[in-house]
């Protein structure tokens, strides 16, 4: 069956004012991952960059939870893939790391709510998104060696990136889970605000990209940065800069987004990433598993 969002059974997916919400929906199970919520994220995906009329994504939790960590209810056979006998070492695909990698890969800015606890897939989902935001009541922990396990969903790339290698270690070494403030002070969050304050600090950051900035601008700038994440030389970003700046210079919106500063008035934007992307977009080669 076709993933749609009639079908979503673990999220929810709402698009309002061009900003699309997805909101883990498992509340009686603390929004746990499951397979079903794996495949509808990435469902979700595919549908706000095929969508012009997104701007931005909210990613939130239903709930007093964000997402309490993968669904622990096959006991210790949770994580026993090899006890399934439907996979090998060579074709695995770890659950969690297929969601990061298509957030990784949205064309559309992704600002992350983070309502209440969010422990092992529920922390590191929230690592390729762009702005995390957390309630006071939010609780972290990247707890795999507490289980037996490591780190999973790209988050021995993505974590150190973010908050600097000592305290990726730190708070994997020892897998607690820590409060908001400390979040806040490792740099994994940008704010802490009250419970009834998050999701309009999130609808706020939101509304200032939709309402301000160009759709192809804004695809084109969050690649860059984070694709320039792992390039060993500063000239790479600047081939990719100069280049892109050459083609969006001779687009419609960079005429407007002059001629409105010059106007004093509101640009706008017409140009769409769905198909007004710049000839030298993508820029980089398609990774495969093996």
């Amino acid at each position: 069956m076709t993933l749609h969002p009639a079908n979503f059974e673990h999220i929810r997916y709402d698009v309002k004012d061009a900003i699309a919400t997805v909101t883990l929906h498992r509340p009686e199970k603390l929004n746990a991952f499951t397979h079903t919520m794996r495949d509808e994220l990435v469902a979700a995906f595919d549908l706000i960059d095929r969508n012009d009329d997104v701007r931005a994504v909210i990613v939130t939790g239903a709930g007093r939870a964000f997402c309490a960590g993968a669904d622990l209810s096959m006991g210790a056979k949770t994580f026993d893939y090899d006890a399934r006998g439907k996979e090998t070492p060579e074709h695995h695909r770890d659950g969690g790391g297929l969601v990061t990698l298509r957030i990784y890969e949205c064309i559309k800015p992704v600002i992350a709510a983070i309502n209440g606890p969010a422990v092992g897939i529920g922390a590191t989902m929230t690592l390729p998104m762009d702005i995390r935001l957390a309630s006071s009541d939010a609780r972290f922990g990247f707890v795999f060696a507490r289980r037996g396990i490591v780190p999973e969903a790209a988050s021995s790339w993505f974590l150190p990136r973010l908050v600097g290698i000592s305290q990726a270690l730190e708070w994997t070494y020892s897998g607690r889970v820590f409060n908001a403030d400390e979040a806040l002070a490792g740099r994994l969050v940008k704010a802490v605000l009250a419970p009834d304050d998050l999701l309009p600090a999130a609808h706020a950051i939101a509304r200032e990209i939709a309402d301000n900035t160009s759709a192809v601008s804004i695809a084109l700038v969050r690649q860059m940065m984070w694709r320039m994440l792992g390039a060993d030389h500063p000239m790479e970003a600047h081939k990719v800069d100069s280049r892109a700046i050459f083609y969006t210079g001779q687009g419609a919106d960079a005429k407007e987004g002059v001629v409105s500063f010059l106007e004093k008035r509101p640009a706008h934007f017409t140009l769409k990433p769905s198909k007004d992307m710049p000839p030298v977009y993508p820029w980089w080669k398609p990774r495969e598993f093996s």
